[in-house]
């Protein structure tokens, strides 16, 4: 991965965290929970979201590393879900809805590449294509990242949600380790899963990632 190529990498993955966490506090907001905004974080203000690790030392690193992807995460938005009107029902959608805000984000920009013969001309398909498929192509990596039901990604708080109380102490035990869980799922297990995002890649835009 080239220099700009990682920069314009980390400067979309940084704005398509931003707008996962926001989803997060306005759906939380429009349940009856208010903890984002008394927080300051129902804002799309970079700032405002950014984790030290997640949002920048880790990505930065996959650059240097040039690992050929980048991944990465916000600080989690607050939220008490005792305010929700329900608890359990909302506490999932809270929980699915960044990855839901990432996957629209796939949608419009995977479809704007599949029908761009039909708008854009020969002049300027190169670099169209190129920053629209980054962005697909992160937004991809972040649906299908935040979904795996490690602590703090999403997948674990939609899995606790409807987890029975009897298996209680799988939550706890991956509450106390997520984070190591977490770094070996990106050093040794990712590799298995990443193939998912060049099929869903060509799906959706009819191209395929060199």
């Amino acid at each position: 991965m080239q220099g700009v190529d990682g920069i314009f990498y980390i400067i979309v993955l940084i704005m398509s965290v931003v707008i996962h966490e926001f989803a997060h506090g306005y759906t939380a907001y429009l349940l009856g929970d208010n903890t984002a905004r008394l927080c300051g974080r129902l804002t799309l203000n970079p700032l405002k979201h950014l984790d030290l690790f997640g949002s920048v030392i880790l990505p930065l690193l996959l650059v240097l590393m040039n690992a050929g992807f980048v991944i990465g995460w916000a600080k989690p938005v607050p939220y008490n879900p005792n305010n929700l009107r329900d608890m359990k029902k909302g506490s999932f959608l809270v929980a699915i809805a960044g990855v839901l805000a990432n996957l629209v984000i796939v949608l419009i920009f995977g479809l704007l590449i599949r029908f761009a013969p039909l708008f854009i001309g020969a002049a300027i398909a190169e670099p169209f294509y190129k920053i629209t498929s980054i962005i697909v192509v992160l937004n991809l990596v972040l649906v299908i990242f935040n979904l795996i039901p490690i602590p703090p990604l999403d997948g674990s708080k939609i899995l606790f949600s409807y987890l029975p109380v009897k298996y209680k102490y799988i939550e706890n035990f991956l509450e106390q380790w997520g984070m190591f869980l977490l770094l070996f799922f990106i050093l040794f297990l990712w590799a298995k899963v990443s193939p998912i995002i060049f099929i869903a890649f060509h799906f959706i835009t009819g191209l395929s990632l060199m």
